[in-house]
């Protein structure tokens, strides 16, 4: 097990990081950091000898550590960062240790960001419980992209959390992966996938030949959901069509276990609470902006 983050810079050749293990769990990296610490916090917790001034990654950990805001955010609570193209990830476990240490609240803790286009994941771990798997498009500044789409595939893995645990912009495949979502902090919403799609793109998460379960958390009366839009950017003007981020998924051929809403599955919107508002016509046209694009068949 190494204890500590992993950060990648934008400029880093192809890489594949292979877990030697028998299972993915034998290798296994992870730290606690939470989206609520202070800069002072986050510089207490990372090593700043793993990223001396002259190393490749420093401008990952300076852009963190020189935050003068009160808190970090979710962009720095990440265990493994990478910014470059070409990862590939196979065997292995990532996980923000964080966990159940932190109340049901707001604490976003990343395990994995990427921000790299040509990403694959197989095999992998990523343990977490709001925000686990970040499929992210920014610069070296942390400054979102909206003039670029990244493509990421993840397959046969294993993914788990609580509140929009995998989300992100990036154009994903995730196929025969088993998401689950657990109880253990007791929030007071449970969301798989929130993905802020650009309103232009047509493509977002799709998720195939997968399953969806729970823990007895859900299993009464309170239920998960399958995810709702992130409406990235729109908190002080609400929603705009064809301006604002609107989320796509479709999920397909995927078992769903008893504990997620099967009369709701879709949430109202992160950021401004936009209801959500399905089109079931057979006319209608996928890429409406009046509408969610949030589908399960």
């Amino acid at each position: 097990m190494y204890t500590g983050t992993v950060y990648i810079p934008d400029d880093a050749p192809p890489i594949t990081i292979f877990g030697m293990g028998k299972q993915p769990d034998a290798v296994r990296i992870e730290l606690a950091l939470d989206s609520q610490f202070s800069p002072a916090q986050y510089r207490q917790t990372v090593n700043a000898d793993d990223y001396p001034p002259h190393s490749p990654a420093y401008y990952q950990y300076a852009l963190c550590a020189g935050k003068t805001t009160a808190l970090i955010g979710t962009n720095c609570a990440a265990v493994f960062w990478s910014q470059s193209n070409d990862l590939q990830l196979v065997n292995l476990t990532i996980a923000n240790s964080l966990l159940d240490t932190v109340d049901g609240g707001t604490h976003q803790g990343v395990a994995l960001r990427t921000d790299g286009d040509r990403i694959q994941l197989q095999n992998v771990r990523l343990l977490g419980r709001q925000d686990t798997l970040y499929l992210n498009v920014s610069n070296r500044r942390n400054d979102a992209l909206t003039d670029r789409i990244n493509r990421v595939y993840v397959k046969d893995s294993y993914i788990e959390g609580d509140v929009d645990y995998v989300f992100g912009r990036a154009n994903t495949v995730f196929e025969g992966v088993h998401f689950h979502t657990v109880s253990s902090r007791q929030s007071p919403e449970a969301y798989v996938l929130a993905p802020n799609t650009l309103p232009d793109n047509p493509y977002g998460f799709l998720v195939k030949n997968s399953r969806f379960t729970t823990d007895d958390g859900y299993k009464g009366t309170f239920k998960a959901k399958l995810g709702r839009a992130w409406d990235q950017g729109a908190g002080k003007t609400g929603y705009v069509p064809g301006k604002t981020a609107n989320g796509q998924v479709l999920i397909m051929n995927s078992a769903i276990d008893s504990g997620y809403d099967s009369l709701s599955p879709w949430g109202a919107a992160a950021t401004t609470a936009r209801p959500f508002k399905g089109n079931a016509s057979p006319s209608r046209q996928l890429n409406d902006v009046q509408y969610n694009r949030l589908w399960e068949r």
